[in-house]
């Protein structure tokens, strides 16, 4: 049986046999019986990792230590109010807080815990529930989250790709035109728009395979471990 570790863009966590491309965590959220609690963070450090890193396997649920939390692809996890980590994807978290950075006119490149700071008032509220807001969907980039016609999906090309754990399904027959309810936070979408450029799954690709402009292609994925027994880990993420 999956355990519950499967993160949606609505930040919501549930239990799926879909593994995802990318992993990430938000300190350990578990308890006996490897069962979630009532927190969904432990800290506001929410990051997001690569799937594999180096051949590591690790207890995706060690006790007391951290809980690891999957992903469809960085677009997902970047809407549930994740960011690159900066030491297994050191290149893009650097081009993360450089977009950061540009988006907010700053005199130098902002600290991790900054942005998390930031990225924290943006993504839940005091009742713990994932905070959204409003934005005109013609200034919105490729590669943000939103909701439209009552369905969550990805934005792309002027139109919305409805989200599941499996992967992205063909436009759907919604507008996207006016102000839409946008899930991934202010700031990141700021960053996304000012050059940083997610990873998608190839179900969002063109038909030739090639990544929309803005957006990047993820590698394959490497063969899944049993569904809940070990996930790739450096003990170093940060």
């Amino acid at each position: 049986m999956p355990l519950q570790n499967r993160v949606m863009p609505t930040g919501e966590i549930v239990a799926d046999p879909a593994r995802g491309l990318m992993m990430g965590n938000r300190g350990c959220l578990h308890g006996r019986g490897r069962q979630l609690g009532t927190s969904r963070w432990r800290s506001r450090l929410w990051i997001c990792c690569v799937l594999d890193w180096k051949g590591v396997r690790r207890d995706p649920m060690p006790p007391g230590r951290w809980t690891a939390l999957f992903f469809l692809d960085e677009a997902t996890a970047l809407a549930a109010g994740h960011r690159p980590c900066a030491y297994c994807r050191r290149r893009d978290y650097l081009d993360f807080a450089g977009a950061w950075r540009t988006a907010r006119r700053l005199s130098r490149r902002p600290r991790a815990d900054e942005m998390d700071a930031v990225l924290h008032r943006e993504r839940v509220d005091r009742l713990r529930r994932q905070v959204t807001h409003q934005a005109p969907a013609s200034g919105l980039p490729d590669g943000a989250m939103i909701r439209a016609g009552g369905r969550v999906g990805l934005l792309l090309g002027g139109q919305l790709r409805p989200w599941s754990f499996g992967g992205y399904g063909p436009p759907a027959g919604v507008a996207v035109t006016g102000a839409v309810e946008v899930l991934t936070p202010p700031s990141t979408v700021a960053a996304i728009a000012a050059g940083y450029r997610p990873l998608v799954h190839p179900a969002a690709l063109g038909p030739a395979g090639d990544a929309p402009p803005g957006l990047r292609a993820h590698d394959p994925a490497p063969s899944p471990a049993p569904s809940g027994t070990s996930a790739p880990g450096t003990g170093l993420c940060t």
